[in-house]
Formats: structure tokens, sequence, C-alpha cells
């Protein structure tokens, strides 16, 4: 999904409890999280548009409520499609747990119906640039980013690990103008077939496991160590069924056995910051 031209502000790090990282969503625009969840929720839709990209049809839907106009994506995707198991619900899932987890990096996401039909509809961030283009344009990182650039890829890669995001291409891994990683388009995650289950997507031993994710956040660690079924259900509701849920968490015993296995070998302050 493409998005363009957006231009957000300055870099901002804030160490404390729920901001891991300078390359995501700012403290401002996380504060306002609940303001736009209800914006999304109750805004009056003026007008659609086909975006014409991705399998499952995503839909622009142009809000307004008082004089605050804003844009957001609608999906519907349900069951199997082109091979792929799909599902409207897992885009909400994902942002719930971005929340949970403190990553900050999913839109906003909200359940809301449209046409007779539900779906999850997802804030629109205008995003400058895919990984592939940057790759096809040889465009490099700024020299004085690329070691929190990586951090950020890191940090992404072991969260589609936890929620076996199996759709993660360059086409959808987009930054911001300022080269924030912004992470959307998860219908395809929360598999929980043994596949996704006895192996992670990324890592040490992973199935892409020349990508891993050698640097983590103390935060996420320490927050992915505390997460259990009556949490996962209570922040998640409704959005994953049993087998998922346990699906994830068998995910994160292997991926919390892989970062102490770096931790083991490398030392603490070579693997967290």
């Amino acid at each position: 999904m493409k998005r363009k031209n957006f231009v957000i502000g300055c870099f901002i790090l804030f160490v404390a409890g729920n901001f891991i990282s300078a390359f995501q969503f700012t403290a401002d625009e996380i504060a306002q999280r609940g303001k736009w969840e209800r914006y999304l929720k109750s805004a009056k839709i003026i007008k659609d548009e086909d975006i014409g990209e991705g399998i499952t049809k995503p839909i622009r839907l142009y809000l307004e409520q008082g004089n605050i106009q804003k844009s957001a994506v609608w999906k519907n995707p349900e069951g199997v499609q082109k091979g792929s198991k799909e599902g409207w619900e897992y885009e909400i899932a994902a942002y719930k747990l971005d929340q949970l987890l403190g990553l900050n990096m999913v839109p906003p996401t909200v359940e809301r119906s449209y046409r007779m039909s539900k779906g999850s509809l997802q804030l629109w961030v205008e995003l400058e640039i895919s990984e592939l283009e940057r790759v096809e344009q040889d465009i490099p990182i700024p020299e004085d980013i690329v070691d929190s650039w990586l951090k950020t890829i890191y940090l992404a890669r072991a969260f589609d690990s936890l929620i076996a995001n199996v759709d993660r291409t360059q086409q959808n891994i987009r930054f911001t103008k300022d080269w924030r990683l912004i992470l959307i388009d998860h219908s395809r995650s929360f598999r929980d077939n043994r596949v996704y289950t006895d192996q992670l997507l990324y890592g040490k031993y992973g199935l892409r496991n020349k990508m891993g994710f050698l640097k983590l956040p103390r935060i996420f660690v320490k927050r992915l160590r505390s997460l259990d079924d009556e949490r996962i259900k209570k922040a998640l509701g409704s959005y994953l069924s049993f087998s998922e849920r346990k699906a994830v968490l068998k995910r994160k015993k292997l991926l919390l056995k892989e970062i102490d296995e770096m931790i083991k070998e490398k030392g603490e302050e070579q693997v967290l910051y």
C-alpha cells in the first residue's frame, strides 16, 4: 500500500515506560491515540476511494467530524484468499498488541462497519518510500541514523516473529520522510498452525534465518516476558481465538529463548539497549 509525502517533525527519544525508539510515532502522536480511535469510530464518512493495491482490496475512507478531516484505510478480508488466510480482525489485534508491548509503531486501528460489513479502520499515515523502492533506487540510509534505523528493523522483525506476520515484504516495509518505520498490513498475521509455532519467522533458527533481531529495547523484552494469556485476552478480546493466543505464547517462548541465548553469548549490553 503506497502512501506519500508525509512530514512528521523531528526525532524524539523518550526511553521511559512506553516509548521505545526515535524511529516510530512521536510522544505527542502516542498521547493522541485515544482521540483518533474515537474519531475513527464516529466520524462521518464523506467519500470513499479504492486504493487499488493489495489482495485485500482496501478502501480509503475520507472522514469528517467538526472541523477535522482525516482519512483511513478500511479492510474486511476473511477466510482464504489466493491461498492465504486473511482476517481484518488481525489488523486490530496487531494494533492492540503493539500498545501492550509499547512498540508504538502501528497506526490507530478500530473496528467499524462500512457497506453493511464489519472491518478494520486504520488511520491513514502518509509514507514516503518502501524498502523495495529504496533498494531499487539505491538510496542510502543517512549515515547518522544507520544504527537507530537498524534497531527499528530488528524490532519490527521481533514483532513480526511474535505475531507470525507472513506478509512483511520489501513493498510494505515503508518509511516516513524522516526515515521512521511505521508498521501497516497485518491481515496475514497470527498464524496458529505448527509451522509457525515450532519455528519463528526471523532469527538464528527462523524460517528466514538470514534476517535476525540482533539488538532490542530492554523495555520490549521486559514486556515480552510478562506477556501471558490473561493479558492478551484482556487487551485483544475476541479478535484472536484461543488457539491463536496460545500460538502467540509459544512464539514468545521461542523468541525469549533466542534473546537469552544471544545475551549469554554476547553479553547483555551488546543485545539490549
